[in-house]
């Protein structure tokens, strides 16, 4: 093709510089294209000289004369553009494949020091973290920790972390797990998860916990109870053990223990009433083998049950007094103290007696002259033999027996009670100077007599309650032995029978009257005077033990 001549104006002043030169660029590319085509497969396109980048003059062409000469001959080959056509898909699709694999290979090495996506660790969405990021994010966690501290019967307290100095420490586990994983292998995290627990490792202060311990409401003072040990105890009338108490008293040490242990595995609840090492314990419980020999010899001494009857009356000696008896140490276990246990059965028979004995003691008496008298005796009456009877008790506890019985008597009398003169006794009035014989509640016998002189205080009869010694038939009676060796007096009599030391009853042949005021300047030297016939039948009908009862 020749290149035509166009003559024309200058179009310059018609338009922009840039305009002109865009156009311009349109129809040397137009040109190029045309070129190109028209050349044989064999050549080579013959390329334009590229013309100057410093604008030049534009000269006008007439677009039809434009169109014209960039008309494209037709009736080119279509199998040259279909190659083409092949030729270009095969570089997309090789240039797809390059840059897929350059991004393939991109995320591989993206992921060579990061977690998939999808990948969890204790909980935290770890996805495109590196393990500095990882173990940044589970330090957090540690820096809220705290834990709660129960104990027996005071309310929860909380020890923060920032008061012990509470700190994450990597474990190396976190790092562990990065390299565990094949960083080819991320496209597996947009459709699978992964789920990873590692171990939070801290650091803490022991010496802040140390202190936050004894600052503890369940360390202080006033909030301790100590514990009490089991022990033996009386109850539904037998022995029984009593279990040991656990109290609040805290060991501290152990405590320290217990709440170091569940901070350094991170623990956010410790219960100390859950670990009965955290407290002082008891030094007996209910299974100590000494405790439980204590209870066997104390049921043994309790199983013993003594009644003692006194007339109608009755009281038992069993567990209820005997546990009393018995003596324990601080651990509960029975003291084997026979001393001790004889002194309180001494103290017990001692009791009985001050109880029940009526020697020595003032009765309330009915005459027959139908006076009330108060007589009183240190030989009549009801006394217990207090050694025998102890000594028998012990063997009874002992022994575990169970028995009804009257207690040992030194001395009996009538009847029991306060009144224990009974229904058989002899009256002896010293006021009337008359005396009477009661058998039975019936009076078999009374007489007159002459008692001791009034006059002389020594000679006086004694008022009291007596019984009788002996009696004799015939005897001697004799005063004071002078130093002589002679008596003061003898006096032989038919009926001799004395009650009170060398005072008795007899027969007083010499003289002429009885009863009446003789007595009182005339009496004898204490003895009760009787009339020959009357002293006769008393010898004949009195009995040992049965009350002589004197007053005035």
């Amino acid at each position: 093709m020749h290149n035509k001549k166009i003559k024309g104006r200058d179009f310059q002043g018609e338009g922009t510089q840039g305009d002109n030169t865009d156009i311009e660029d349109k129809i040397n590319a137009a040109m190029d294209n045309i070129i190109e085509e028209e050349a044989p497969e064999e050549e080579q396109p013959v390329r334009r000289k590229s013309k100057s980048a410093r604008p030049g003059p534009v000269i006008y062409v007439p677009m039809d004369d434009l169109d014209e000469e960039m008309q494209v001959p037709t009736g080119r080959p279509r199998r040259k553009l279909k190659f083409k056509g092949l030729r270009i898909m095969g570089l997309l699709v090789l240039m797809l494949i390059v840059v897929a694999g350059c991004a393939y290979g991109a995320a591989t090495y993206y992921f060579s020091d990061r977690f998939f996506e999808g990948t969890w660790i204790n909980g935290v969405n770890c996805s495109f973290k590196t393990p500095y990021e990882v173990e940044q994010l589970l330090a957090k966690n540690v820096e809220n920790y705290s834990i709660e501290i129960s104990s027996r019967n005071l309310a929860p307290q909380t020890i923060q972390g920032s008061q012990i100095d509470y700190q994450y420490v990597s474990s190396g586990e976190v790092l562990a797990l990065l390299k565990q994983q094949k960083p080819y292998e991320w496209i597996k995290g947009y459709y699978e998860q992964k789920n990873y627990t590692v171990s939070e490792k801290s650091a803490y202060n022991k010496t802040l916990l140390q202190e936050q311990v004894k600052s503890l409401d369940c360390a202080k003072e006033e909030n301790q109870t100590a514990p009490e040990n089991a022990y033996v105890a009386f109850q539904d009338n037998q022995f029984v053990i009593v279990p040991e108490t656990e109290g609040s008293k805290l060991d501290i040490k152990a405590a320290y223990r217990i709440l170091d242990d569940a901070v350094a595995q991170s623990a956010t609840s410790v219960d100390f009433s859950n670990s009965p090492e955290a407290y002082v314990s008891a030094d007996v419980t209910q299974d100590d083998p000494a405790l439980q020999s204590a209870l066997e010899a104390c049921n043994n001494y309790t199983r013993a049950s003594i009644t003692y009857t006194f007339g109608d009356q009755t009281v038992t000696l069993d567990g209820n007094t005997i546990k009393d008896w018995l003596q324990f140490d601080e651990k509960g276990q029975l003291i084997y103290d026979d001393n001790s246990f004889q002194q309180h059965i001494a103290d017990y028979v001692a009791q009985l007696a001050a109880t029940y004995d009526t020697v020595g003691t003032e009765r309330e008496f009915y005459t027959t002259s139908g006076r009330t008298v108060y007589v009183s005796s240190s030989i009549y009456g009801w006394k217990i033999d207090q050694a025998a009877e102890a000594a028998e008790l012990s063997q009874e506890i002992q022994s575990g027996a169970q028995t009804t019985r009257q207690p040992v008597y030194a001395q009996t009398a009538n009847s029991y009670g306060v009144n224990d003169l009974g229904s058989t006794y002899i009256e002896v009035d010293l006021s009337n100077q008359h005396m009477y014989y009661y058998q039975d509640g019936a009076m078999i016998f009374d007489s007159d007599f002459v008692s001791g002189n009034m006059s002389y205080a020594d000679r006086q009869t004694h008022a009291g309650i007596f019984t009788l010694y002996y009696k004799k038939s015939p005897d001697v009676l004799r005063g004071t032995q002078k130093p002589d060796g002679t008596y003061e007096y003898e006096q032989e009599v038919q009926y001799w029978m004395p009650f009170d030391g060398g005072i008795g009853f007899h027969d007083a042949p010499w003289r002429d009257g009885f009863g009446g005021d003789i007595y009182l300047t005339s009496g004898s030297h204490g003895c009760i005077n009787l009339p020959p016939d009357s002293a006769a039948a008393l010898y004949s009908i009195i009995q040992y033990n049965v009350p002589i009862v004197c007053f005035y």
